[in-house]
């Protein structure tokens, strides 16, 4: 089946001659003629009754047309994609793990994409998800977090998986709670006191660890015996602000975060384990302009957080 038959017959059916097709197609009506019959031949049905009075679609023909016209249609855009549509589009993509800094770099970042046609993508997801994430292409960069004791362990999984890795940030957990909280004036935060409160969490594991239970075990080595789970992060926020009783820990977070909801961020006295966020991306990968602006971004605002 040839394609240029197939355009062919749309317009026949469209004006419903194939004179006025053949001054519409600037084709000789003979060319025209002949291939709408080895079309025809092709596909082994009649597409239109022929008459004095035209070019009648028969029911296998109008069928036949309206297949025609999406395929042509999907083909139209496939031709606009790579002849300066599409191809030319600004594309970033990034799978992270939830970080205030991180969000806040990637609202400076959005500013700055300018007028022209662009594709950005932003999931915030578990470590397991953005690794499989990157490795299939789903997104060019990803933020991972792991606990600093499984580096060794993670850069054996990124040369494994064909990753590059570029630190972003190294930091301990931060508590943060309202402003309206006993625990707002204190120094430091104590088990003791987070026993009391609410926690309130997600289910993304905060190390990279090799099983789900491992995973829920890292998150849930927890400090009361309250929780409330929420994957949305507004969600989260809005009631760390509404509820005074609640807490949840974090990572450094961005002052203006805090200051929007009527939050503090408290570091924990009994706790000293480090974690490190980490850049990935594939090996074969090569990073464009606004890859670099971002990755100048979130380095920043990592910084200025800790």
């Amino acid at each position: 089946m040839n394609i240029i038959h197939l355009k062919y017959a749309v317009e026949v059916a469209k004006v419903g001659s194939i004179n006025k097709a053949s001054e519409n197609l600037g084709m000789a009506q003979p060319n025209i003629s002949r291939a709408i019959k080895d079309l025809e031949a092709d596909l082994g049905i009649t597409i239109f009754d022929r008459s004095a009075k035209g070019m009648n679609l028969t029911p296998e023909g109008k069928e036949l047309i309206a297949y025609a016209q999406n395929l042509l249609s999907q083909l139209n855009e496939l031709e606009t994609m790579y002849k300066g549509g599409f191809a030319s589009r600004q594309k970033f993509s990034l799978s992270t793990t939830r970080a205030g800094y991180i969000a806040d770099a990637f609202a400076e970042f959005s500013k700055e994409i300018g007028d022209g046609s662009a594709e950005i993508t932003f999931k915030e997801t578990g470590v397991h998800n953005t690794v499989k994430n990157v490795v299939a292409s789903d997104c060019k960069l990803g933020i991972i977090r792991y606990e600093l004791n499984a580096d060794r362990f993670f850069k054996e999984i990124a040369n494994e998986k064909n990753l590059l890795w570029e630190d972003i940030a190294e930091f301990s957990f931060n508590v943060i709670t309202s402003k309206e909280s006993d625990l707002a004036n204190a120094e430091a935060v104590y088990e003791d006191d987070l026993a009391k409160k609410i926690q309130i969490t997600h289910r993304s594991p905060y190390a990279a660890t090799i099983s789900v239970m491992d995973s829920q075990k890292e998150e849930l080595g927890v400090s009361s015996n309250r929780c409330i789970f929420i994957l949305d992060t507004a969600a989260q926020l809005e009631l760390l602000s509404e509820n005074k009783d609640t807490f949840m820990w974090i990572s450094p977070a961005p002052k203006k975060l805090l200051d929007r909801y009527g939050l503090v961020q408290k570091p924990c006295a009994e706790d000293n384990r480090r974690y490190k966020d980490v850049l990935i991306y594939r090996k074969d990968y090569k990073m464009t302009e606004l890859d670099k602006r971002f990755i100048e971004l979130v380095k920043k605002s990592a910084k200025e957080c800790l």
